[in-house]
């Protein structure tokens, strides 16, 4: 196994993942530090993934704790894995915010279907909700969760690939220039 050739898979299981909802690394989790220096850990949706910039792109409400959070500290993990290929990914990097009205936000808007870009405009997320006034509220706007959108632009400095096998794991460490080039590679002890 080569490590380049495992470096441009990796990239392009996560290019797949964007494209395919049934892709196992479709959702993975971003993880973040809050404002009271506590980790948190959610699942996102992977939007998009560029394998020469090192990008990932993923969507968020601009109300959530996860905007304020990252706007103090952009520094993320992203780890995915999939079952089916027993493979995980862990990505260290920082976001780039790009907030509503943003040139970034309004070309990822624009590439919604109607039934995901009504999911920004509800009520803000963790606000509390009663079940039963879930069916008779009123309609959300469509415009109003545009307002609402943001989009995060994670940029990976390393990639962390780990493959569970039946014997013998493999692990190996990628890391990457500001322009998204490989700079180091190595297999690691598992």
């Amino acid at each position: 196994m080569d490590l380049t050739d495992i470096d441009a898979s990796a990239w392009a299981e996560l290019e797949t993942a964007a494209a395919d909802p049934q892709s196992g690394f479709r959702y993975v989790s971003l993880c973040s530090i809050d404002t009271e220096a506590k980790p948190q850990a959610r699942m996102v949706v992977l939007r998009a993934a560029d394998r020469s910039a090192r990008c990932l792109e993923f969507h968020t409400d601009t109300r959530s704790s996860k905007w304020l959070e990252l706007s103090v500290n952009p520094r993320v993990t992203i780890l995915g894995f999939s079952a089916e290929s027993r493979l995980q990914l862990r990505l260290q990097g920082a976001v780039e915010l790009h907030g509503p009205g943003s040139a970034g936000a309004n070309a990822a808007w624009g590439r919604l279907p109607a039934r995901t870009r009504m999911t920004y405009a509800g009520g803000p997320p963790g606000d509390e909700r009663a079940f039963e006034t879930i069916d008779a509220a009123e309609p959300a706007d469509e415009a109003e969760g545009k307002t609402r959108f943001g989009v995060l632009i994670f940029r990976a400095w390393t990639l962390d690939w780990f493959q569970l096998r039946q014997q013998d794991n493999r692990r190996a460490l990628f890391c990457y220039d500001e322009a998204g080039a490989l700079s180091s590679c190595r297999w690691v002890n598992p």
